[in-house]
């Protein structure tokens, strides 16, 4: 399969993506752990500040991932200006993932409520969080996107936890907030624990979609490192042949 059939594929199954819920992508390679090691900090922090109010991390939380996809969209939409070439459908697929994410934080607005300080602390992180994804994207495509993909590992982990306190009682369920009703077309009787079902779902899509864009990004490096070295051994064996000529 090729490169750009590869990325209709993700594209495709986009929202439609119900994977295993468990699924790691396991770092291949010096970039691959870099983006683990700086995900694994940043959820060692939310861990910290928020414990269990799951509400309140999701707020924060989804403010930031709504950051990476707006980002590396408009980074990818003046890529394909100034070269004049065709992004293969990635730039609309980042821009529906950074409108999804969006959705997230503003149905848990209406959940959580979010204190003074808490919005605060929302505009400071999405400040920083703006430059830092900037500068690591246009240094590396392939670490920002598997740094995106480890993110939704940790979402999928911290929603599964949600949801386990929702069925077992120990956080008190509640209806779902009509604006959730109305992205999702979720059934109007729907709770709190369905909302939490259906992001689940979308992180687990953001987060195959990312390590894929990865992927291929690492394909086509692999590609072209291939055709330099069969090219530098095809001068080689040129000028070998040369000298024994002379």
């Amino acid at each position: 399969m090729t490169i750009i059939a590869h990325v209709k594929f993700s594209i495709s199954n986009y929202f439609k993506n119900m994977s295993d819920l468990n699924k790691h992508f396991q770092p291949k390679n010096f970039s691959d752990k870099v983006a683990l090691s700086f995900t694994k900090f940043l959820r060692l922090l939310a861990d910290t500040f928020f414990k269990k109010r799951y509400g309140h991390r999701a707020v924060v939380l989804e403010t930031v991932a709504a950051v990476p996809g707006m980002v590396a969209g408009m980074l990818l939409h003046l890529k394909s200006l100034r070269k004049i070439e065709d992004d293969k459908g990635w730039i609309k697929t980042l821009l529906d993932e950074a409108e999804n994410e969006r959705m997230h934080l503003m149905t848990f607005v209406h959940i959580a409520k979010p204190t003074a300080i808490e919005r605060f602390i929302i505009m400071i992180a999405q400040f920083i969080f703006i430059l830092t994804y900037a500068i690591i994207y246009l240094v590396s495509q392939r670490t920002a996107h598997r740094i995106v993909g480890y993110f939704e590992e940790e979402a999928v982990i911290s929603y599964t936890e949600y949801l386990n306190e929702l069925e077992a009682g120990t956080i008190p369920d509640q209806p779902a907030p009509l604006i959730a009703i109305n992205y999702w077309n979720l059934p109007l009787h729907s709770t709190l624990k369905d909302v939490v079902r259906v992001i689940r779902d979308d992180e687990a899509g953001h987060r195959d979609v990312n390590h894929k864009f990865a992927d291929l990004i690492n394909l086509k490096k692999s590609k072209l490192a291939y055709k330099k070295n069969k090219a530098k051994e095809k001068n080689s064996e040129e000028k070998s042949a040369k000298e024994i000529l002379s």
